[in-house]
């Protein structure tokens, strides 16, 4: 269970904070001074520490200093009554998670600490091989022994102890963040932070404040100056997800940066140095995108001198049984279950589905089978319909689709109607809804009232549509906790 560390000598904040963020899925420990904090660090192992600015023994900055030199990966967010701009930017330039005002934004401290744990187990808990690194059972691990995944295996080998920028790509849902963080476990640089961020996710102005900072004026809303990511991990490795969606003016930037290591933050003069390994992933087809001027050419011969193609799941078949044991012995441990056989036709569906979602798709297919298991063993009617091709009141897939694209609407009705259906508008609207709600709920960590917000409909309405498409199971949890903490294998 991941666990906080709240450093601060007001024991209202303490008790404000536990109640707001305390959840079955996250231990919170306190502290009111500083040495106090500081030996909990030694002593616990937090995944990730609240630190006030101003404390009785001594200053936050130097208890951060502290914290720091026993654990560099470790994210600590300070929390300050006190608003001065010089002290937000040395604790960001020391590479302080997040600087927060007090009183405190529980909605952003919410938000901030699921960040932090979700980073503090990127940079702790290792990816590793198959059958490496036995002695780890926690570590997540890339499963696989067919031709594909081998070459895969000696990729990373060859590239991980070197600073050299490696570019990972596949279509969505193949494990290339796993691979990322395997890139980092097996580096030099597996002692200080990892950090991952979705180009995708962000909008220009932010993506290019986020990674690179800016000075104060910068844009309307620029009020203090802010220390990118770029300057914040220094000495660290960053994995930019979803390279492919980088504006143009990001990706200039980018490219000096891989070039010189140096930027400036927007609205600023002044040339910063760094020293960041940079691995990025996309699962876009990079050179395409240069052909149709929407990537730069020079980035892309930058970023791809090293580069690891995931294949499809489609593609490598032979693994499927190796992965099924594998994630049945994963959620056996998460979920608290006892599964202990996989019946043959459940691995012949399992054999025979498309997997256009990929591992993503298989990982959750295996968690919603051991919810719905009734024995300790998995049968057909443990698997998601979607899975069970040859089930008549399962839902057509639309051939190969791993996102939502307009053009594969004409083939998938052209479908149903050759096979004479009569129900071909309820079955389209399923599958859209299908694909634009398991989309979203990746999205917001399957937290739904984001997911509902971000769809625009109600959280019943979407409880209802979920329930209705089979992806909520009956027994399972109604609302994921504030601070999600699940691993993500497979981005």
């Amino acid at each position: 269970m991941p666990k906080l560390l709240v450093v601060d000598d007001e024991p209202n904040i303490i008790y404000s904070i536990e109640a707001c963020l305390s959840t079955p899925e996250l231990s919170i420990i306190s502290a009111g001074t500083a040495r106090a904090g500081i030996d909990l660090v030694r002593e616990e192992h937090p995944d990730a520490v609240i630190l006030d600015v101003r404390l009785p023994d001594m200053s936050g900055l130097e208890a951060y200093d502290r914290i720091r030199g026993i654990d560099p990966r470790l994210p600590v967010i300070m929390l300050t009554a006190f608003a001065r701009p010089e002290t937000a930017i040395e604790a960001m330039q020391r590479g302080a998670f997040e600087y927060l005002l007090k009183p405190v934004d529980f909605t952003r401290l919410r938000e901030v600490v699921r960040r932090a744990i979700a980073v503090s187990r990127f940079s702790r808990v290792p990816a590793v091989l198959s059958d490496s690194d036995a002695v780890i059972p926690t570590a997540d691990r890339i499963v696989g022994q067919s031709a594909l995944m081998q070459e895969i295996y000696k990729t990373i080998g060859r590239v991980a102890g070197q600073d050299a920028t490696v570019l990972i790509l596949g279509e969505s849902g193949t494990g290339k963040e796993l691979v990322a963080r395997a890139l980092y476990h097996y580096s030099k640089r597996n002692s200080m932070p990892f950090l991952a961020i979705n180009c995708a996710a962000l909008p220009e102005a932010l993506l290019e404040s986020e990674l690179f900072g800016h000075e104060r004026g910068a844009f309307t809303g620029a009020d203090q100056r802010r220390i990118g990511k770029f300057e914040q991990v220094n000495g660290g490795t960053i994995f930019l997800d979803e390279i492919g969606d980088m504006t143009p003016a990001t990706q200039a930037k980018a490219l000096r940066l891989l070039q010189q290591q140096q930027f400036e933050r927007i609205g600023g003069n002044v040339t910063i140095t760094t020293d960041v390994r940079i691995i990025a992933a996309t699962n876009k087809d990079l050179q395409t995108l240069v052909n149709q001027g929407k990537f730069r050419a020079d980035l892309y011969y930058r970023l791809s001198g090293f580069t690891v193609r995931l294949p499809a799941l489609r593609d490598r078949r032979e693994d499927i049984p190796l992965l099924t044991d594998h994630f049945v012995e994963v959620f056996n441990r998460e979920l608290g279950r006892n599964v202990r056989s996989v019946t043959t036709p459940v691995r012949e569906a399992l054999g025979r589905y498309a997997w256009p979602g990929n591992i993503r798709e298989f990982r959750s297919a295996i968690q919603y089978a051991l919810l719905h298991a009734t024995a300790d063993v998995l049968t057909l009617e443990c698997l998601p319909k979607s899975c069970l091709g040859d089930d008549k009141s399962a839902p057509v897939p639309i051939s190969e689709v791993t996102e939502p694209r307009t053009g594969n609407l004409p083939e998938l009705v052209g479908q149903l109607l050759s096979q004479g259906k009569f129900d071909i508008y309820r079955r389209v609207l399923e599958q859209v809804d299908r694909v634009v709600l398991e989309q979203v709920m990746r999205h917001v960590g399957y937290h739904q009232q984001q997911a509902a917000e971000i769809l625009g409909i109600s959280r019943m309405t979407l409880r209802s549509k979920l329930r209705g498409l089979g992806l909520l199971p009956e027994r399972a949890v109604s609302e994921r906790p504030s601070v999600d903490v699940v691993a993500n294998e497979t981005e």
